[in-house]
């Protein structure tokens, strides 16, 4: 497979629309959770709510992203069967990595490989904004900023995030170096 992007039934033009952190998402992640663990047992070796929904106090699109890592994510005989069969419908497929999502677009599930970098990256960013207040703030507001103007589809919308997102890793690698923090911490 090739490093190229594959969006499963093309590009698609979406309201992007930011909302306020809503706490009830931790439950919507942990009934999405039992769904996923249900369907793929141990090949599930971590599940993870990721993201702005997973950052209390961070605004978001209403979105739950969820990481699930498995031994191997370019094995999708291992797991795209079984995640079918939860209804979820496989979107996007790159190396390493690949995104099933609800029918009614409310949940994103990234597969990734176990102990990748792609897992790694995700939870680090997902733990220095649960932590770093300035950040999670200057975040939130960019959001908010790019969500006003209008994109041709949400791959447009993410990539105009990735410079900022960039910045912040790097304080995030930071901390993690300084910390010891690992995906396991």
């Amino acid at each position: 497979m090739s490093d190229q992007t594959e969006l499963i039934g093309g590009q698609e033009k979406r309201e992007i629309r930011v909302v306020a952190y809503d706490p009830a998402w931790p439950a919507a992640f942990r009934r999405e959770r039992r769904r996923i663990v249900n369907v793929l047992g141990p090949l599930a070796r971590r599940v993870d709510h990721v993201g702005s929904t997973a950052v209390p106090g961070l605004v978001a699109k209403p979105i739950i992203d969820i990481d699930v890592s498995v031994p191997d994510a370019d094995d999708e005989d291992a797991y795209l069967v079984a995640l079918g069969s939860a209804g979820y419908v496989l979107r996007v497929r790159q190396t390493g990595h690949r995104m099933v999502r609800t029918p009614d677009l409310g949940v994103q599930v990234h597969i990734c490989t176990a102990g990748s970098e792609w897992e790694r990256r995700h939870l680090l960013f997902r733990d220095w904004l649960r932590k770093d207040t300035a950040d999670r703030a200057a975040y939130g507001r960019h959001k908010q900023r790019l969500a006003e103007q209008d994109w041709p589809d949400m791959n447009a919308y993410a990539a105009a995030k990735g410079p900022l997102i960039a910045e912040i890793g790097e304080r995030a690698e930071a901390w993690a170096r300084a910390t010891g923090w690992t995906p396991g911490t």
